[in-house]
């Protein structure tokens, strides 16, 4: 059996006005604003690849930034298609002189004419001693990366209009026109040799505005600042100046130098005032979080390491390896941080600190003070099951945990195969024995290894994706969702177990799957489900929804629709809506369609037609086949299908 994404066809688009509209400043700034993080996206994709993956992010937001008009302007406007766009011309303005400039940054230099601003390294924004460039996506957006690249620059805006912005043919050749392409037909005909995988151009790998971080050329730069004599110089007198006692590079090791002098900044700084919770204070507590863990470890004696790493945390220096979940504050600490834990970790010394709102964890060889590493995960608000475990470490494949100290037991679970049982892993002072990780898994999908906690309170169950707190699984409706360590909930989450290597990196807080339909198939081959998994973020925005489809007897399910910052499958609508394709054993093509309780009736409009009452729609097709879907609620109200 087969099962592919139903897709739904973009509507066609109004004709722009024959009169063209005047955009003033104030608009295409609340347009830039709004949008900006979708123009840059756009930018960014139809860039000339050869300008390098630092330099791209650069160029794009430079040409975004600069798109604002100087005075009141005029351009014929084509509405933007996506939900919050339509009908503004203020967008429509700013996205023009974006795709311009971008493709304009594609035109080879000739010695016949001036260069553009555009076909030039952008003078600002520029960051000095690092390289930015967006996360890493999978196979599938590496290949779409790479046919994109081979097109010309026409080409991929063409590509990126279709499927970013989701206009049809005829807006796009009037985008392209007005942006100076001469043959937007030809522009389109080569677009069509990429397979239409818009889906993924919303994917980290083409976000320019969640980046990573990493530093230059550290021997290329050495070599330019000796040949900057005058620059050595001063450098020089500062770093004898620094090296005076009270002050200086050797005791504070990977920090950068101080460029702030200020009690409260030195309080915050100074290891004698990090404060450390009495072993026992978490049991005559109420609270249930990090406030009120006690700092373990072999080193938290070790007041030069706790320097180092409160320094590093101030100021990190440019050889320090920086990694920050999406809405987490970089900054120092305001006031002296909680200890949680000094000591050895594998090969490394390692400290744990707690400022009420993020957990910072640095991390130094055990032989040198060079390669210094420092993380930051946001923990607002953790109680209980998210307050139950932090990364230690990962080597080899494996992670450790530093578990509360009410957790009784700790233990490793392969998700994916509910029926396997669990593993105990050995708790010495609170930390765990190494366990195989997920977070570094690469290829296929065969297994999902997550945490097993339990104390006083039950058993609950936690996943490594990428950062420093495990997010918590949950299983059941929106609302009144319970930890998903029960035989049901692991059934459950066992076919879309591997799904969650969607939001690896992304500041997850906790993932909850619910089972909102059971559907007869077609040809009495049995019961698939519908199953809605909701990633929830730290930092409020940023969820991400997969509605799911899994077929009897299939080991994974297949991704029918996806969103994200939308209500659906949440506390506050847990309504849902989505469809797919699928395949009989007699080779017949169906769209099947479900919504959760409370939908009345669904119905399918586009390239397929059909209706049917209740929460399921079963109708024959053809493969390929596009279709929108439509429901009602028994309340009367009208939802979409998700995607």
């Amino acid at each position: 059996m087969q099962s592919q994404d139903v897709a739904p066809r973009p509507a066609p688009s109004s004709a722009a006005s024959s009169a063209d509209p005047v955009v003033d400043v104030e608009q295409a700034e609340a347009a830039l604003v709004e949008h900006y993080p979708r123009l840059v996206r756009l930018a960014h994709l139809v860039l000339p690849p050869g300008l390098g993956r630092s330099r791209r992010v650069l160029t794009a937001h430079a040409l975004t930034q600069r798109a604002l008009p100087r005075s009141r302007s005029s351009a014929p406007v084509i509405p933007a298609q996506s939900t919050g766009r339509d009908g503004d011309p203020g967008y429509a303005f700013v996205r023009l002189r974006v795709l311009r400039s971008a493709l304009e940054a594609g035109v080879p230099l000739s010695l016949r004419a001036w260069p553009k601003r555009s076909q030039l390294p952008p003078l600002l924004p520029q960051v000095w001693g690092l390289k930015l460039f967006p996360r890493s996506g999978g196979a599938d957006e590496l290949a779409l990366d790479q046919r994109l690249s081979a097109l010309s620059g026409p080409g991929r805006a063409a590509y990126v209009l279709r499927g970013l912005e989701k206009l049809p043919d005829g807006d796009v050749r009037k985008v392209l026109s007005a942006a100076g392409v001469e043959d937007a037909d030809g522009a389109l005909e080569e677009a069509d040799g990429v397979p239409a995988q818009y889906a993924l151009l919303d994917s980290p790998e083409f976000d320019a505005c969640s980046l990573q971080a990493r530093p230059t050329d550290l021997m290329r730069r050495r070599q330019h600042m000796r040949a900057a004599l005058a620059g050595a110089a001063a450098v020089a007198v500062c770093g004898a100046l620094l090296g005076l006692p009270g002050d200086g590079w050797g005791r504070d090791g990977a920090a950068a130098p101080v460029y702030a002098q200020n009690p409260a900044a030195q309080a915050a700084l100074d290891p004698e005032q990090v404060t450390r919770v009495a072993p026992a204070a978490w049991k005559t507590s109420a609270r249930t979080d990090f406030s009120v863990w006690p700092a373990r470890g072999d080193l938290t004696g070790d007041q030069a390491l706790l320097r180092r790493a409160l320094a590093v945390w101030a100021r990190p220096g440019e050889t320090v390896q920086v990694s920050v979940t999406p809405g987490t504050p970089a900054g120092g600490p305001s006031g002296p941080p909680q200890l949680l834990y000094a000591g050895t970790v594998d090969n490394a010394r390692v400290v744990i600190l707690y400022d009420g709102l993020r957990i910072a964890r640095y991390a130094e060889p055990k032989d040198s003070t060079q390669g210094a590493a420092l993380d930051f995960a946001r923990v607002d608000g953790a109680s209980g099951a998210e307050a139950g475990a932090v990364v230690l470490g990962r080597a080899d494949g494996n992670v450790r945990y530093l578990m509360a100290p009410w957790v009784t037991k700790a233990a490793e679970r392969d998700l994916s195969k509910p029926g396997s049982g669990a593993m105990d892993l050995t708790l010495t002072d609170g930390v765990t024995a190494p366990m195989a990780s997920p977070a570094v898994q690469t290829g296929s999908c065969a297994s999902w290894n997550v945490l097993q906690l339990t104390d006083a309170s039950g058993t609950r169950l936690a996943s490594d994706l990428g950062e420093l707190v495990p997010a918590r699984l949950t299983a059941g409706r929106p609302g009144s969702a319970r930890d998903a360590s029960g035989a049901r909930a692991l059934r459950a989450w066992a076919p879309f177990a591997c799904s969650l290597s969607a939001v690896r990196s992304q500041g997850v807080r906790s993932v909850n799957a619910w089972e909102y339909a059971a559907q007869p198939l077609p040809d009495a081959s049995g019961s698939a489900t519908w199953v809605c998994t909701r990633a929830e973020t730290w930092r409020g925005d940023g969820t991400r929804v997969l509605a799911q489809f899994h077929t009897p007897g299939g080991a994974f399910g297949a991704v029918a629709a996806k969103a994200e910052n939308v209500p659906a499958c949440g506390p506050r609508d847990p309504h849902v809506l989505a469809g797919v394709l699928w395949k009989s054993g007699a080779g017949s093509w169906y769209l099947l369609a479900a919504g959760s309780r409370g939908t009345s009736s669904v119905s399918a409009t586009g390239g397929v037609a059909g209706s049917a009452r209740g929460n399921l729609l079963a109708v024959k097709t053809r493969q390929g086949a596009q279709a929108g879907l439509k429901g009602t609620l028994e309340n009367g109200r009208s939802v979409n299908g998700l995607g």
